[in-house]
């Protein structure tokens, strides 16, 4: 959660424009402190990722997306694995938050969702904000907005450095998963090569769970 709070305060949150090219930690945090600019959600999970992965954290940054139907908005989080507590931890370096239960307990995506579809008690953490400029209610934030984008996840298959930079020749792979009611199940495997970059991506499909959020290796 430190190492959140930093990632927070170094970069601010601009969602109005792409991020830079190099989409490397060191190369995001020099450009922005040069430029003077911040990332979108996805250039600062990339950021906190890469951090954790330094400190020997397993992590990965986490899509999170409404009805595949009305597709309009998503939002990039992270989930970093605790040994403490043998499973997955919601953070989030734009809002600078995290989840918990009643009692105080540490959420993962999945937890939340499910407390939300149950009506149950949920706790953002109090100094959760934005750009420290305006805060980040629990009503707003996992009642309102989060709520529409737990709907499907995606995340890389491999958590690494520099993984998003596009390179001639590579290969970047995702895995979705997809509610067994969701709107396009299939295909389960799908293969693109962008001419313009000329990187070939690979998804993945699944509505299993288990197999999204099973513990790292």
């Amino acid at each position: 959660l430190n190492l959140l709070h930093w990632i927070h305060n170094l970069i601010s949150h601009n969602g109005n424009h792409d991020n830079p090219v190099v989409k490397n930690a060191m190369s995001l945090i020099e450009t922005c402190k040069k430029d003077d600019r911040g990332l979108n959600c996805r250039g600062l999970g990339t950021v906190l990722n890469e951090c954790y992965l330094a400190l020997g954290f397993k992590a990965r940054f986490l899509t999170c997306m409404p009805k595949d139907s009305i597709f309009n908005d998503c939002h990039v989080i992270n989930i970093v694995f605790s040994e403490d507590l043998n499973k997955w931890i919601w953070v989030d370096p734009t809002n600078d938050a995290y989840v918990m239960d009643d009692k105080g307990l540490l959420l993962d995506p999945f937890e939340v969702r499910q407390k939300l579809i149950n009506d149950e008690p949920l706790i953002l953490n109090p100094d959760a904000n934005w750009n420290h400029r305006f805060s980040t209610t629990k009503e707003n934030y996992l009642y309102n907005y989060m709520a529409k984008n737990l709907y499907r996840f995606s995340s890389p298959l491999k958590s690494q450095h520099d993984y998003e930079t596009n390179v001639k020749g590579k290969i970047r792979s995702y895995v979705e998963l997809i509610p067994l009611n969701g709107f396009k199940q299939t295909p389960k495997y799908n293969e693109t090569y962008k001419e313009d970059s000329g990187v070939t991506f690979k998804t993945y499909k699944t509505g299993n769970p288990d197999l999204f959020w099973c513990k790292p290796k």
